[in-house]
């Protein structure tokens, strides 16, 4: 089971199972809960950038003469813990936050909005619009952007051309007839590349075809409209499942290969098209890192017969928590943190840039695409006007709820089948909507 797909199953058991002696093993246990400074801020994260974030902690600690209680937990093991700290009332005031959680931790009372603070609430008209739907829930926003991401598609620019391919696909269809071109020239057997393992980024792989051919899994009033065929979520399907059982040109083992191991064979040279995560052109044109380093290239998302280019974004943000609002100086210090590490730090988006330098990292700050050093530092590898233009048609992802991670599970396990031929298209999509009507009716 992975990461997303425990939101429920912690939600339902994990709330009602855990004790004091049930917190050993996240380091709780023994701990004087009630032990906490006023003028500090805790603050916790997953382990990543570590180095980076104590550097700008430190600047902040400097300047505000406030201390930073710093912890974190590697990713895998990120939200359990978290969620034995909120249960076990240990002192966190500022954490980071997947998009994907945010109901579920709002409705158990964890999190607070930010709205009332206009010192936080200013950055939205300089954040992509697709970050600041990712922080609203019930109206309300809880939090500002730690990074930002969205699903791309790339090309090996090299391999097009041997093809006699002058220019990438537009559409789905174009996507089809190049890889069949490339696979006859017999450049690649499997030509795209596409990650079908049941794990965290299943969802956003096939979320962002959902939205290219103009589909939705639910509507804006939260009902399942992913049976419908007219709603474009059956084509989108419908081209996965062709492209593996009529085409051949995504092998059948694409079920087995998550986001990683997907990554390295599309670094190694063996597909020609690949969708991943923005941020990974970075490694994809590191000759320390990829065989094809220099050949890849973004295009836009090709668009389905009644889509476009839009695509899935994602989001990580600074959440506040509702015991740091219980007190006055925690609140106080800890707005100042958040607006530090999300907003500007001496004016600047200081610890956006470092992490885009450091990691390579999305940053969901329109006025950062036209920054010298961000401009610099992107086109080093790739080029920032593609990157742009593609994130302008992100958006989130319309299956966040409370009950997000049970249906996921499930409809992770529905795709496979139908891609591997083991159930129709419409059988899985009208099971996928089934469970996700029956959970909205438990909620």
């Amino acid at each position: 089971m992975n990461n997303n797909t425990k939101l429920e199953l912690n939600r339902r058991e994990f709330l009602k199972m855990t004790s004091v002696a049930g917190l050993a093993g996240t380091g709780l246990a023994g701990m004087n809960l009630n032990a906490m400074a006023a003028d500090q801020v805790n603050f916790y994260t997953w382990s990543a950038a570590v180095d980076t974030v104590k550097s700008h902690a430190n600047a902040f600690e400097k300047k505000f003469n406030v201390g930073v209680n710093y912890s974190n937990s590697p990713w895998a093991q990120y939200r359990d813990a978290g969620i034995a700290k909120f249960v076990g009332k240990a002192p966190v005031d500022v954490l980071w936050v997947s998009d994907a959680w945010l109901p579920e931790w709002v409705e158990s009372g964890w999190l607070a909005p930010i709205n009332k603070y206009p010192e936080l609430m200013k950055y939205n008209a300089d954040t992509a619009d697709f970050c600041v739907k990712s922080m609203e829930y019930k109206g309300k926003q809880y939090g500002l952007t730690y990074y930002t991401d969205y699903m791309g598609f790339f090309y090996d620019d090299a391999k097009l051309k041997k093809a006699g391919i002058t220019a990438p696909p537009k559409t789905w269809s174009e996507v089809t007839e190049q890889c069949l071109k490339i696979k006859a020239a017999g450049i690649c057997e499997y030509p795209f590349m596409l990650s079908m393992a049941k794990e965290s980024w299943l969802i956003e792989f096939i979320t962002a075809m959902n939205y290219s051919f103009g589909g939705r899994f639910v509507d804006d009033s939260g009902k399942a409209v992913m049976q419908d065929p007219q709603k474009g979520a059956a084509q989108a399907l419908q081209w996965v499942v062709d492209a593996v059982q009529k085409h051949k040109i995504i092998s059948p083992a694409c079920v087995e290969i998550g986001e990683l191991n997907g990554l390295k064979s599309f670094s190694s040279g063996n597909h020609a098209f690949a969708l991943l995560a923005r941020y990974r052109i970075r490694t994809l044109n590191d000759p320390k890192q990829s065989a094809i380093a220099g050949q890849v290239k973004q295009a836009l998302m090709p668009a389905g017969p009644k889509g476009s280019n839009a695509t899935v974004g994602w989001l990580r943000f600074y959440g506040l928590t509702t015991q740091a609002v219980a007190d006055k100086t925690r609140e106080a210090n800890a707005v100042k943190l958040i607006e530090w590490f999300g907003g500007k730090a001496e004016g600047k988006y200081t610890f956006q840039k470092n992490l885009l330098n450091d990691l390579g990292s999305g940053f969901g700050v329109n006025s950062l695409f036209k920054d010298p050093d961000v401009i610099a530092s992107v086109n080093a590898y790739t080029d920032i006007k593609i990157y742009e233009s593609a994130q302008k048609f992100a958006k989130k992802k319309d299956t966040i709820a409370p009950w997000f991670g049970e249906w996921d599970e499930e409809n992770g396990s529905l795709y496979q089948s139908a891609v591997l031929g083991k159930i129709s298209v419409e059988s899985a999509l009208t099971k996928s909507a089934a469970v996700w009507t029956d959970l909205v009716k438990k909620a």
